[in-house]
């Protein structure tokens, strides 16, 4: 009944202007006692996740801890207002603050002022960026990536949240930032040190999380599961000692709303931040829409590419006026919002609020909060994130498939923001390898006059004179040359062949070169005494013929339209003494017998 809820759209009343204008209007409507209650309640399970995370994200991109806090609020509000998914939590990442901190240090010491209004800077170009390619209606580039890519994006990111929770799960001493297969490393390096204290909190909070998620559903598992994690640590500190357990905890956080900031826009700071800017737009962007599809798979919902280019962009834009750094789609928290429930972006919504009256509130609480009980829920939702069946059901579907879920997982793991670049590009390699290939697969025409029908080749004979093939594909630059070995080999097989009917009712497509060859072979079969000849052609592909010039080698009454069947127009041009020798009888006309050529679904009907 939820996954109903979500994916259906309410009644569209207002212009359609309206709706790109404002975003939110679409899934205003569906706001209900429901839906609220429920993102609430999402809305607090993200804000209580998020506090960890935004300080260490500042750190990692050389900011004070409470500009990664800045960054989890304002962005995140405008990014679910006016972005496509909604699912999607905005806010810091790990990539893009490594991004961010590669690309300004080199201008600035980390931490200082005029770091801070360079990166400000950046945030605001990036916006821009994306802002211009949203409303360019480049959300196109969204449908090249594909649905096996996204799931293996998604594994990898799991597993990435997974190990970066390694040393918080078992307490062992794992540098931030470690690649994913060095924790590896140093977890079987360090087994000998797992501490028992924090293993313990982790795994209470881990089973509990799993215990109330299966037996009382209606309750937020994962609030439940860090109360129960949270007491639990007390109650091992009060037992043991800190200094014996070394449970640790958040800490206490600076309270206070995001002040407003001023991006450098003097023509040194812009020219500073263009390049880098460009690349964080590339890999935010990339980010988002990957991890907005990748819970959008999960939720049934429909992405609308440009929308979460202009939301993204808007999120960054505003950002930079109040003490944001840039922003992106956060598979963490994502991945925590759509499993404790949400509903709409309101989700978000609250999940900013949240965290404003967090720090404004209870922030001293947040020293009571253990790392080990963040970890073990973490770990429950990376696994929640792995769409374990696909990846089994692949290998039997797709070979090539299989190939790119593999490339793209391990990819990621290796490096998140270059993984999803690595399945995209072998995605499309191998889709181009295959459109590139169109078969020709050999036909017969129906033995019945009255039937328009042409069955595959099987065991039947074949016309030495005349050969019938049905064109599956585009002929587009990447075709030809493959369609050329395809003939021939053909004429190679068949000397005396001097009349080739393409049956082209599928062929979508004819570009430039395709145009070319196809004159090309029109010359070819004519100089043979023969002839080059489509059936049922698509009149968008006869009118490119016919703009480019090229119908004037094919020859328009070489075109057979639906209804006229190219066997009793082209029987006569046969030569008859080939005919009068052949013992292959193909045609029922051949010999005046009806022979045995007629499809096997043919003689079953009869």
């Amino acid at each position: 009944m939820m996954l109903q809820k979500v994916i259906t759209l309410p009644n569209l009343s207002c212009p359609l202007w309206v709706y790109r204008l404002f975003p939110f209007m679409r899934w205003w409507p569906m706001v209900d006692k429901a839906t609220t209650q429920s993102d609430m309640m999402a809305g607090i399970t993200g804000a209580l996740i998020v506090l960890p995370q935004a300080v260490a994200f500042a750190t990692i991109a050389g900011l004070p801890p409470e500009y990664g806090l800045y960054a989890a609020m304002t962005p995140a509000i405008v990014a679910a207002l006016f972005g496509s998914s909604w699912h999607l939590v905005s806010g810091p990442t790990t990539a893009i603050s490594i991004a961010v901190f590669a690309s300004v240090s080199p201008y600035a010491h980390p931490g200082t002022p005029e770091f801070i209004g360079l990166v400000l800077t950046m945030t605001f170009l990036t916006g821009l960026f994306q802002l211009a390619l949203g409303l360019a209606r480049m959300g196109v580039l969204v449908n090249f990536i594909s649905h096996t890519v996204v799931i293996g994006f998604t594994a990898g990111a799991a597993l990435l949240i997974a190990g970066s929770q390694i040393k918080n799960f078992f307490g062992l001493d794992i540098p931030r930032g470690t690649p994913f297969f060095k924790v590896l490393e140093l977890f079987v390096e360090q087994l000998g040190h797992i501490n028992p204290y924090v293993t313990a909190v982790a795994v209470v909070t881990l089973l509990s999380g799993i215990a109330v998620k299966r037996w009382a559903p209606k309750v937020p598992y994962m609030i439940a599961a860090m109360i129960v994690g949270s007491l639990v640590a007390l109650g091992i500190n009060a037992g043991y000692g800190v200094d014996a357990t070394h449970i640790k905890t958040v800490g206490a956080l600076p309270a206070g709303l995001p002040p407003l900031s001023m991006p450098d826009f003097t023509f040194h700071g812009l020219s500073q931040m263009m390049f880098p800017a460009l690349i964080i737009t590339m890999l935010a962007l990339t980010e988002a829409v990957s991890i907005s599809r990748a819970v959008a798979a999960r939720s049934g919902q429909h992405i609308d590419g440009n929308q979460e280019f202009i939301g993204q962009g808007l999120s960054n834009l505003v950002g930079s006026f109040f003490s944001g750094y840039a922003a992106s789609g956060s598979f963490n928290r994502s991945g925590v919002n759509y499993a404790a429930g949400a509903r709409t972006p309101l989700a978000a919504v609250f999940a900013s609020v949240f965290l404003a009256v967090i720090l404004l509130l209870v922030a001293p609480l947040a020293a009571y909060l253990p790392t080990a009980a963040m970890a073990g829920i973490l770990f429950l939702v990376a696994w929640g994130l792995i769409d374990t069946h696909h990846i089994s059901v692949l290998p039997k579907v797709s070979r090539q498939e299989t190939v790119v879920l593999w490339v793209t997982l391990i990819g990621t793991l290796i490096d998140l923001e270059k993984g999803i670049f690595f399945g995209i590009a072998l995605s499309l390699a191998l889709y181009l390898y295959r459109t590139s290939r169109p078969a020709m697969e050999p036909v017969l025409p129906d033995a019945l006059p009255s039937s328009d029908h042409y069955f595959t080749v099987e065991d039947q004979n074949e016309c030495p004179q005349i050969r019938f093939v049905r064109l599956n594909g585009s002929i587009f630059f990447g075709a030809v040359t493959h369609l050329q070995q395809q003939i021939q080999q053909m004429e190679e097989r068949e000397p005396e062949l001097k009349h080739l009917v393409i049956v082209a009712s599928g062929i979508n497509f004819v570009d430039l070169a395709g145009a070319e060859f196809l004159a090309e072979q029109a010359r070819h079969w004519r100089m043979k005494g023969g002839g080059l000849y489509f059936y049922r052609m698509k009149p968008v592909v006869a009118e490119m013929l016919q703009k480019g010039g090229y119908m004037d080698d094919v020859k328009e009454y070489n075109l057979f339209p639906v209804g006229v069947r190219p066997l009793d127009v082209l029987t006569a041009r046969l030569d008859q003494k080939i005919c009068a020798g052949c013992p292959r009888k193909a045609f029922s006309r051949c010999d005046g017998e009806h022979l045995a050529v007629e499809p096997t679904w043919h003689k079953a009907a009869a």
